[in-house]
């Protein structure tokens, strides 16, 4: 299979191919923070993000929810649909933490009534804010695209507060992304993973997430395969479905 780098990002470089409308997503051991201030690598973090990703999307498949994966081509590499990106990040929240706890003045760890869905344009020059539906109106995003995102926001949180909760593992919030195939068909895409997740233990309280990185917690490689472990053995075993 022929490969040509599309580009490289901070975590991960993607591929065309041979196949028509085809990609590879190929994960580096890479890390970045603080809208790439802050830099660091570790041993097999891209082995755990696109492995837990391949899981994780092919599972929500099964509870009817369309991503833009294919399959897993060897340990740091997944196949995937090409779509055009929506200029929209996703994020939804369980708990408060990070930015959420500094808007709203909460406790770090406070349980939200609801989820609470933001939706942030994707601009790493404006630093990612969240924006309302009229600013994005005017940046050319639609209401039915906007409505997708917070409905797919939702619905990936339905199926996978209950996936990590069976696995010990409260899911605070995480950060999501669709595009469009060539068929014009809203999807799930980019990945799920430590990176873009805050997973806590939910018997200690322990971060299992790139925040352990963040704050210089230490233990970021040991965090990053255990959550890969309850993954993927817990999954293979049959704990859930």
């Amino acid at each position: 299979m022929t490969e040509t780098l599309l580009y490289e990002g901070k975590a991960k470089k993607v591929f065309t191919t041979d196949e028509e409308n085809v990609l590879l997503h190929r994960y580096k051991d890479d890390a970045t923070a603080f809208n790439a201030q802050k830099r660091g690598s570790w041993k097999d973090k891209g082995k755990t993000n696109a492995t837990m990703s391949a899981a994780i999307f092919a599972y929500l498949e099964t509870h009817g929810i369309p991503t833009h994966f294919v399959e897993q081509v060897d340990d740091t590499t997944i196949k995937t649909k090409r779509l055009t990106m929506l200029p929209v990040e996703i994020v939804v929240r369980n708990v408060a933490a990070g930015s959420l706890s500094r808007l709203l003045g909460f406790e770090e760890g406070r349980k939200l009534k609801a989820p609470i869905v933001e939706l942030c344009y994707k601009d790493d020059d404006l630093g990612d804010p969240v924006l309302n539906w009229y600013h994005f109106r005017e940046l050319g995003v639609s209401d039915e695209d906007l409505e997708f995102c917070e409905e797919l926001g939702l619905k990936v949180n339905q199926v996978l507060a209950p996936f990590f909760d069976e696995r010990g593992i409260i899911l605070v919030d995480f950060k999501i992304e669709a595009g469009r195939d060539s068929e014009g068909n809203l999807m799930l895409a980019d990945e799920i993973s430590p990176d873009t997740c805050r997973f806590w233990d939910k018997e200690t309280g322990e971060k299992l997430d790139k925040d352990r990185f963040r704050r210089d917690m230490g233990g970021v490689e040991e965090a990053y395969a255990e959550m890969l472990r309850r993954v993927t053995e817990i999954t293979q075993r049959g704990a859930v479905d």
